[in-house]
């Protein structure tokens, strides 16, 4: 199947998630295939995963990327709660909605849920884990400047170009794009005309008051004692939120895992390089199957 042949089997659907939340999700590829569901950081969207979706789907593989609640075209939960936990429990609820249990590809945010939903459902909920650049310890420098470049566009943009600075002088590794119109999939303009990125300004109060409670290192380490199931840990060479330490814990932690250094690539690892990402994932599944 050709990646024009797989786009236009690109299908928007609704998920449900836990607590009656609806959650928006692109499905690529034959449904029939072994599902494979890609979860995304904290304050980006489904969007962050297509690339990586249609390699996937181009591979034989079911993608779903799924907006997680509060963020992109999802539910905005009625009463601001975006604790950790609810974040788990949304993803134990997703994949328990497929017949066979599914591939997690979690970054950031969706990683740390997707290893908490198989420490609490047990690892029958899923075929196989990949980590995105994070693990069980992240550096507090690289969480304060994610914290605070969210936390910079809480006021809005006047325009895309405005948009793209911001981007552009989080992640100055990146080349800065020429068409910055894609940017539009993560924004939403509000009726005063400015830009506001497309999440829930109550996720990054929540996160900030609920997270420390919640994930502490050592129910961290709990959960990665807990994995029995193929894993594969990838990090941005240039991370400063998964240091080589961190990640070198995290192997230690689990022995059986696999681990992949993507040169060239910060936090942002599936955006910043994303062939070499997408083939490091796959070669890793093919060894699942």
């Amino acid at each position: 199947m050709t990646l024009s042949e797989i786009n236009k089997l690109v299908e928007p659907k609704r998920l449900e998630g836990s607590e009656g939340i609806r959650l928006a999700a692109d499905h690529f590829g034959d449904p029939s295939a072994p599902p494979a569901l890609l979860f995304h950081g904290g304050g980006q969207t489904r969007h962050s995963w297509s690339g990586t979706a249609q390699h996937l789907a181009e591979a034989g593989w079911y993608a779903i990327t799924v907006d997680l609640r509060g963020h992109g075209e999802s539910d905005w939960d009625p009463t601001g709660d975006y604790r950790i936990e609810v974040f788990r429990n949304d993803v134990i609820a997703i994949a328990r909605s497929f017949e066979e249990p599914p591939v997690m590809i979690g970054a950031s945010l969706g990683g740390i849920a997707s290893l908490l939903a198989i420490h609490e459902a047990g690892n029958q909920l899923a075929r196989a884990l990949v980590l995105v650049d994070i693990a069980t310890r992240m550096e507090a420098s690289g969480t304060a400047r994610i914290i605070e470049f969210m936390r910079g566009g809480l006021d809005g943009f006047a325009s895309l170009e405005e948009v793209a600075d911001a981007v552009a002088a989080y992640n100055p590794h990146r080349p800065r794009p020429k068409n910055i119109s894609g940017l539009e999939k993560n924004l939403r303009k509000g009726d005063d005309g400015r830009y506001r990125w497309h999440w829930d300004p109550n996720f990054l109060k929540m996160g900030a008051e609920a997270s420390d409670q919640f994930i502490t290192p050592t129910f961290l380490d709990q959960a990665a004692a807990s994995l029995k199931i193929p894993t594969l840990l990838v990090r941005g060479k240039v991370s400063d939120l998964l240091s080589e330490k961190g990640a070198k814990l995290f192997l230690e932690q689990v022995p059986h895992a696999e681990f992949a250094d993507v040169s060239g690539a910060g936090h942002m690892v599936a955006g910043d390089q994303n062939d070499v990402f997408s083939r490091a994932v796959l070669e890793f599944l093919e060894r699942t199957r």
